[in-house]
């Protein structure tokens, strides 16, 4: 888990760095710029991963100022674009160190607080970071994010 989380940060570090058909660098910082012949675009937080297949799957969130059409296209077949559809989600937020044991310590506190209030999951855990690396790991926040099954939600007007 680890590990994936470091290796797929690169690929879609050297995307954003111009490692895509259109050459263009998509900033981890603000403000949004434009120079001659090259964009810089502002990188939202958070990174998510999650389980797909046995595998994990890690994702950068890209402004909402851009559409699948308008973001370049990345050189690396491994790297891809996706929408995500707007969706409910349960949510658990902590600091602390990017580790395995951390992940499923939270995530289950989490399942249970779900259990508790009758919610049920309808998608597989999200692990969000929302910190570069070199970020003390006392300061950094994550989360574990569930999906909510499509169901009315006890206690809300859905």
């Amino acid at each position: 888990m680890e590990d994936a989380g470091n290796k797929a940060f690169g690929i879609l570090f050297r995307y954003i760095s111009g490692d895509n058909t259109a050459r263009s660098k998509v900033a981890m910082t603000a403000p949004v710029k434009q120079e001659r012949s090259r964009e810089k675009i502002a990188m939202t937080a958070p990174v998510g991963q999650e389980r797909v297949q046995e595998k994990w799957a890690v994702s950068f969130m890209m402004p909402a100022s851009y559409t699948l059409e308008t973001l370049p296209v990345p050189e690396n077949p491994n790297v891809r674009l996706r929408q995500v559809p707007a969706r409910r989600l349960a949510a658990v937020c902590y600091s602390g160190t990017w580790s395995e044991k951390n992940y499923l310590k939270h995530k289950q506190a989490l399942q249970e607080w779900m259990d508790g209030q009758g919610l049920k999951a309808g998608g597989t855990p999200v692990w969000a970071r929302y910190n570069p690396p070199f970020m003390p790991w006392f300061l950094r926040r994550n989360e574990i994010l569930i999906p909510l099954a499509e169901e009315k939600i006890p206690g809300r007007a859905n």
